[in-house]
Order: structure tokens, then sequence, then C-alpha cells
């Protein structure tokens, strides 16, 4: 039995609602503030709107700050700074676009009190004792720059090409199983098992 025009109309979702409740049922372990995005997706941001290459510059450095170059890339080689430009320009709130700006506004300023430079132009040890303090300023508030910028570092790090090859190891179309495989085989990883 076919149901009736409207029936049918109130019965469909749209896209967007189909792809919320595809990751909620996948169980998709993101940052809460990041899972709202499909929801503000909807309202149309202002076109071309990105950060200013000044705060742009500074993002990538906080980002790089939080997630450093060791033996594995670190956010700035992955792109995270492009991806947090991203966020601002398309998917973040006008309250979270403020807090972004407003921070990072902040942290250039607490640079030059502290130490008489732009927060790019600093040592590593100096811009991590600036973002240090900042993080210590806002422990315990539900809500604050350095819990926005951390959580859109991680996820732009974690979701990104590079690290998903070569430091997660994923395989999109892994070969066969095999449930009893010793772990030299597999680089000494066991989740990779």
């Amino acid at each position: 039995m076919v149901p009736s025009d409207d029936r049918t109309a109130s019965s469909l979702i749209g896209r967007r609602e189909a792809i919320r409740r595809a990751a909620l049922l996948a169980g998709v372990a993101l940052a809460p503030e990041w899972l709202m995005a499909v929801d503000q997706a909807a309202r149309p941001a202002a076109p071309g709107s990105r950060l200013t290459p000044a705060l742009a510059a500074i993002a990538g450095a906080v980002a790089d700050r939080i997630l450093p170059r060791t033996d594995t890339p670190g956010a700035a080689d992955v792109g995270v700074p492009a991806f947090i430009d991203l966020l601002y320009g398309e998917y973040m709130t006008p309250a979270e676009r403020t807090m972004l700006t407003d921070g990072l506004n902040e942290v250039d300023a607490a640079a030059k009190a502290a130490h008489g430079g732009s927060f790019t132009t600093l040592t590593v040890d100096r811009q991590d004792t600036v973002l240090r303090a900042i993080a210590r300023a806002e422990e315990g508030k539900p809500q604050g720059f350095f819990r926005l910028i951390r959580s859109a570092t991680v996820l732009g790090y974690f979701t990104s090409e590079p690290v998903g090859r070569n430091v997660l190891h994923y395989d999109p179309v892994p070969g066969r199983y095999d449930g009893c495989v010793p772990i030299e085989q597999v680089g000494r990883r066991n989740w990779t098992t």
C-alpha cells in the first residue's frame, strides 16, 4: 500500500538529520561541541567568512603547540590551521566565532605583555608558558577559548588523512580477518589486530 502524499512528506527526513542519526548509531565519539555542528550547519554562514591572516597565524601556532611535531607530524604538518579556519567560516556559531577571535587576540596580548613580542614570534618554550597560563585561568569553566581551540585541534588532527594513514595506521579496506596473529606481525600494536 502506498502512503498518501501528506503522510510521505511528513515521514521524510532531511539529509542532515539522516547524517546525524547515522553518526549517533555508529557511535561517533567526538567532542560534544562539534556534534552540534551538524545541526548548526543548516544556518547559513557569512559567505567568505574566514579568520584574518594575523589571527589564522596565531591559531596555527597555538594548534602546533597543542600537538607539536615529535616522531609524528604536528598539527601544522597535517593542515589543522586550515581546518580551524574552515570550522570558523562554516560551522561555528556567532558566539563561538567571538570566543575564538577574542581568545586569539588574548593569546597575542598575553604574549606581548609577558615577553614583549607577538605569540607567533616567541620561542616554543615561551609560547607554552603563555598557553599554560591561559589554560589555568580557564580551569573549572564549562566553556572557554582554550577548550574550544584544543577540541578543534584534536578533531582536525585525528580526522586528517595523514594521521589516519601514518599514525593511526587506519586501513579503510582491511584484508581478511585473522583472529590469532602474532603481535610481531602487526608492528607490536595490539590495537591493530
